[in-house]
């Protein structure tokens, strides 16, 4: 007869994992980990990005990340809204995410020059 054991995940603290499961915590957290700094929620936006083969069109993301502050973000998303280069549901979506989750949730900061230089 076969007893299984619940486990609830979160119950574990991070020592503890690392303890019961030592190799896929240095998978999650070791050399080579890449940590995910921006969240992109427009499949349109992340496909744009995604295919630089026949030349570059920088998406409103990439835009955003050129700003210093929420306020010249909100003044981008709006451009490109009244101009008709974003819809207007995706435009309400990246207000809310610069509301909730800040300028910095759409990556690191780009600078003037970036895409020239080996960044």
């Amino acid at each position: 007869m076969e007893t299984r054991v619940g486990f609830n995940m979160g119950e574990l603290t991070r020592k503890g994992f690392r303890k019961r499961y030592p190799n896929l915590a240095e998978e999650l957290g070791g050399v080579g980990t890449v940590e995910i700094q921006a969240v992109r929620t427009s499949a349109k936006e992340a496909e744009k990005a995604s295919h630089s083969l026949h030349g570059y069109e920088p998406t409103a993301v990439d835009f955003i990340r050129r700003c210093e502050n929420d306020a010249q973000a909100l003044e981008i998303i709006n451009f490109l809204e009244k101009n008709g280069k974003i819809e207007p549901d995706y435009a309400r979506h990246l207000r809310a995410q610069l509301t909730e989750r800040g300028l910095q949730s759409f990556g690191k900061r780009r600078k003037s020059g970036c895409y020239w230089s080996s960044e």
